[in-house]
């Protein structure tokens, strides 16, 4: 059993992780003309995907250049929340033989 705060933190990053995910598969499909921008609806949405995940890739985007065209600071950041979800359960999980 986890922290209830620890577990807050875990379940922000695991929602954060996917909206990483569809801000890249709608980036993807307006790319490919699948979604249509000039919909209201795919506009709002990906405008809002844009807002939460745009800050954190700049940063990003900052220290590591895109490869080739190939823009890879989502992948950056998912690894990063990773890291970040194991790094607190590794220091804040319950020891195993602890009573």
């Amino acid at each position: 059993m986890y922290n209830p705060i620890v577990w807050l933190l875990l379940q922000l990053i695991n929602i954060y992780t996917w909206v990483v995910i569809i801000a890249v598969v709608m980036s993807w499909l307006v790319a490919f003309g699948v979604i249509n921008i000039h919909n209201r609806l795919a506009r709002s949405v990906v405008q809002g995907l844009d807002a939460v995940t745009e800050p954190v890739f700049r940063q990003v985007r900052r220290v590591v250049p895109a490869l080739g065209g190939l823009d890879i600071s989502p992948l950056i950041v998912l690894i990063a929340l990773q890291f970040l979800s194991y790094l607190l359960v590794y220091f804040f999980s319950p020891s195993v033989g602890a009573y």
